[in-house]
């Protein structure tokens, strides 16, 4: 499976918005690892993979902003 594959099968697997998948290739996530960072029914205190997302891409590049 070639990396665009890979990232279009999890854009369809756990539901994330174009948006998502341009700041999750943007903070160089792995697309084959987005299962260990979704919550499951035994994991119910990690947030949804969207709002993991968003807040890692928030804590990397909010900070470079504010700091100009």
């Amino acid at each position: 499976m070639s990396q665009e594959e890979a990232w279009i099968d999890a854009k369809k697997r756990y539901r994330l918005s174009d948006e998502h998948i341009r700041m999750a290739k943007e903070l160089g996530l792995n697309p084959g690892k987005f299962g260990s960072y979704a919550p499951n029914k035994q994991e119910q205190w990690k947030e949804p993979l969207p709002d993991f997302i968003r807040t890692l891409y928030a804590k990397r590049f909010k900070k470079k902003e504010s700091g100009r």
